[in-house]
């Protein structure tokens, strides 16, 4: 396997995790994609302020990209957490090949994109809505300290 470097020589791509990573930053998720349809290196294609959707919406049916995204959660009016999700997307048509070497290519973007509580690894728009990202979100914290009823 290639040293992560090899795939990940983009310097915008460490900078970009930081700031999605820090408080002090409004980037709330990144998108690495391939630098084109037969390169293994991935470039950081996007970064955006928004939510999950405004994430997911980058996300092409027939590419394969990398996605981190900072999710805040509250479980009342008094606390909120912040959780972050590795999203691995191969979309419906991506080709096989592709999808082929991100099975190992993903342990080389996870040597540089390194603290998340959860990954969802999907060809399925529907596993990146809000609601159900947050529910495996929740449900990896451990603990439901809600004084509502919960679906886990």
């Amino acid at each position: 396997m290639a040293p992560p470097g090899d795939i990940l020589s983009d310097p915008d791509i460490a900078q970009a995790y930081e700031d999605v990573r820090s408080d002090k930053s409004e980037t709330t998720w990144l998108v690495l994609k391939y630098a084109s349809a037969t390169s293994d290196s991935l470039k950081l294609a996007q970064t955006g302020t928004g939510d999950i959707a405004e994430m997911t919406e980058t996300l092409g049916d027939d590419e394969a990209a990398y996605a981190y995204v900072r999710v805040k959660l509250g479980n009342d009016e008094y606390s909120e957490r912040t959780k972050f999700c590795f999203v691995i997307w191969a979309g419906p048509q991506t080709k096989i090949m592709r999808k082929a070497k991100m099975s190992f290519q993903s342990g080389q973007v996870k040597q540089v994109i390194r603290t998340y509580a959860v990954e969802v690894q999907t060809s399925d728009k529907h596993d990146l809505k809000a609601d159900v990202v947050e529910m495996k979100l929740r449900k990896a914290m451990g603990a439901n300290y809600d004084r509502q009823g919960s679906a886990y």
